[in-house]
């Protein structure tokens, strides 16, 4: 039996129950991993809300994404060996000491990336990797929006924008989330509490206005955000933690400047192996060249699952959130 954080109804943080759990062995396919630590995400809120159902039923582990180091293989597994340092985004299961997950969906960690940083870069690092790499690929000289610029995906973002040369606006709740977000590679920083956004985009790009913006938002940035772009410009609307959007009037588009919209997510850009392994490598490369940094801003024992989702719901978190079973 190990320690787990499982969910068995829907609901608030409190939902979150920490318990012991028993981990088989690896089936085919399969390898078990002893987590050293283990990101903690938006998208786990979603699931513990039921706004994403639970893909294995309930009761369920939660979490998507951690590293650790392989202890068990199955049949057929011939990718990883035990002993391998692996990082992994997978479907539920990760608030837990040890687990079980398949084999195709583990990525070897190059030496210089610790188990805390691979826990607190896949999902964010390799969602950002494919937004500005593939989703629209950022170029020297664009202007690009990114909205909740001091939050994990937004720390990252600023930071690879910048890297590709990008003019970097983002937009944060607080002077201090501002500051954070100068510090990591934003050019300019729109307190949206404060300022409407969409003026400021067009102050600061002298009325150009943006190639693409990057919206984890939802809710409360839409339809503003698509007035910040400029004809045939792209939104890229990738999370929703103010709520989803609803009721998306297509003409829109087409009367805001021939727009393009797309609500991407990992789990399709990185479904086969060798595209997961080359996003991964995106990655890896950026962050081994000092270019792309991980900041882990706050760190919970496995425990204390509870506290960090309502840090992070109330806003009071900032860069990557990661637990220590």
């Amino acid at each position: 039996m190990v320690a787990a954080v499982r969910v068995h109804k829907t609901g608030g943080p409190e939902v979150l129950t920490y318990e012991e759990v028993e981990v088989p062995a690896p089936g085919p396919g399969q390898v078990k991993v002893r987590n050293h630590a283990v990101g903690v995400n938006f998208i786990d809120t979603y699931f513990r809300m039921g706004m994403y159902p639970s893909p294995v039923g309930m009761p369920f582990v939660s979490g998507n994404e951690g590293a650790g180091e392989v202890i068990a293989v199955g049949p057929g597994v011939t990718d990883l060996k035990v002993g391998d340092r692996i990082g992994y985004v997978a479907p539920l299961g990760a608030y837990s000491s040890e687990r079980i997950l398949a084999a195709d969906r583990g990525v070897k960690l190059p030496d210089s990336i610790s188990y805390e940083q691979a826990a607190a870069a896949m999902l964010k690092g390799m969602t950002v990797a494919y937004l500005v790499r593939r989703t629209y690929k950022v170029k020297k000289g664009d202007n690009v929006l990114i909205h909740a610029a001091a939050g994990g995906v937004g720390l990252i973002a600023c930071q690879w924008a910048n890297h590709l040369g990008a003019n970097v606006i983002g937009t944060v709740g607080s002077k201090e989330k501002g500051e954070l977000a100068k510090k990591n590679g934003a050019h300019h920083i729109i307190l949206y509490r404060n300022e409407d956004f969409v003026a400021k985009v067009k102050e600061i790009t002298n009325g150009e206005k943006c190639e693409v913006v990057y919206d984890g938002v939802g809710k409360d940035t839409f339809p503003a955000s698509l007035d910040c772009l400029k004809p045939l410009g792209m939104f890229v609307s990738f999370g929703s933690a103010s709520g989803p959007i609803t009721a998306f009037d297509i003409n829109l588009l087409q009367h805001k400047g021939s727009l393009f919209a797309t609500r991407p997510t990992l789990n399709h850009y990185a479904a086969k192996r060798e595209d997961l392994l080359a996003i991964a490598k995106d990655l890896f490369d950026v962050m081994a060249s000092g270019a792309v940094k991980i900041p882990i801003n706050q760190k919970y024992a496995l425990k204390d699952a509870q506290q960090a989702h309502r840090d992070l719901e109330g806003r009071a978190t900032t860069g990557s959130t990661i637990l220590v079973p």
